[in-house]
């Protein structure tokens, strides 16, 4: 079993660092072996850049893992050895996991975030279902409906999600991105209308306005006002914030006029999970044009410096522990 972890020694630096053995398991716990892990691209580098509050070193960073357990708990139940499981809590890329699964509300993102995984899937693109997960969650917690009018701002990782989730329930989607490529990937993955700002200008955004439903993934400072002063927003509309933000400032007649909201959503749970799952096996969301990169996990520090240089050469980022040569 490997013993490696992914760590941020210091700001703007990776290593992998060694974690030991597994202790002894409680009852209710589950030690699971890592194959794949998934790059959270956005937080990850906010963290590595030591932006928005990340400012402890050395610390460790990721919530998306996928392996098999190895053993469980004389308590555990709807877990057995040779299971293959995604587990979503926010431990960092490392070997093993060892994971208490006692707390298991399924509404709830403190649970222990650990889904069984159906037999015939590419367990490999199953690493990503914690940013898919985290747009799963924002598209139903703003409430989008069928024949709505969806705007997700930023096709970056958690942005092709959402735009695939608000399709699966029935929206109309238009995505907006400053690079070609991310939105030819949106485009194969169903988006309605793929709009290239840098191009064709913010006022493109126009043409379809207003909608139902506008997404932020991209974190833009003047997104608030632009949305404002264009009239992009319905009356009754919501602007989820999904992007993280230090501070946030909007204008207080956008809300007044419309009678819209501003909600915020960074998490899943279980529940988001069962149903980022149903659409994967429906093939009505897919990953795999999503994934920009599959690495041995020994090729971790080389990845993180271009998140830290060049974050937009990299969508889907996996790990295959498998290749790894050492510590197995």
């Amino acid at each position: 079993m490997h013993q490696m972890a992914v760590e941020y020694p210091q700001r703007g630096q990776v290593c992998l660092v060694d974690i030991g053995e597994p202790p002894p398991l409680q009852p209710t716990q589950i030690l699971m072996r890592t194959h794949y892990t998934g790059v959270t691209n956005g937080t990850e580098r906010h963290a590595l850049l030591g932006e928005h509050g990340f400012t402890r070193y050395p610390s460790r960073h990721g919530y998306q893992h996928v392996g098999r357990v190895e053993a469980v708990g004389q308590a555990v139940k709807g877990f057995q050895p040779g299971d293959w499981v995604f587990y979503g809590q926010y431990v960092g890329h490392r070997g093993w996991n060892v994971v208490d699964v006692a707390f298991a509300d399924v509404y709830s993102n403190s649970s222990h975030l650990c889904l069984r995984l159906p037999e015939g899937m590419d367990y490999r693109l199953c690493a990503l279902f914690g940013v898919a997960g985290v747009a799963m969650r924002a598209v139903r917690r703003f409430r989008v409906k069928p024949a709505q009018k969806v705007w997700v701002a930023g096709v970056g990782v958690i942005g092709q999600f959402a735009a695939q989730a608000a399709r699966a329930f029935g929206a109309d989607v238009t995505v907006s991105d400053l690079q070609q490529h991310r939105l030819d990937v949106a485009k194969t993955c169903g988006s309605h209308r793929c709009i290239n700002v840098g191009e064709q200008g913010v006022e493109s955004l126009q043409d379809h306005a207003p909608y139902d439903c506008i997404i932020d993934c991209s974190g833009a400072p003047d997104l608030l006002k632009q949305v404002h002063e264009m009239h992009l927003l319905a009356r009754g509309g919501v602007i989820g914030l999904v992007a993280v933000r230090s501070q946030t400032e909007f204008p207080w007649a956008m809300l007044h006029a419309t009678e819209a909201s501003i909600e915020v959503s960074c998490h899943f749970s279980l529940d988001d999970l069962r149903v980022l799952l149903h659409f994967v096996r429906q093939g009505i969301i897919r990953i795999e044009p999503v994934v920009s990169h599959v690495a041995s996990i020994e090729q971790a520090p080389v990845l993180y410096e271009v998140l830290r240089d060049r974050p937009g050469d990299l969508l889907g980022v996996i790990f295959d522990w498998g290749c790894c040569s050492r510590n197995s």
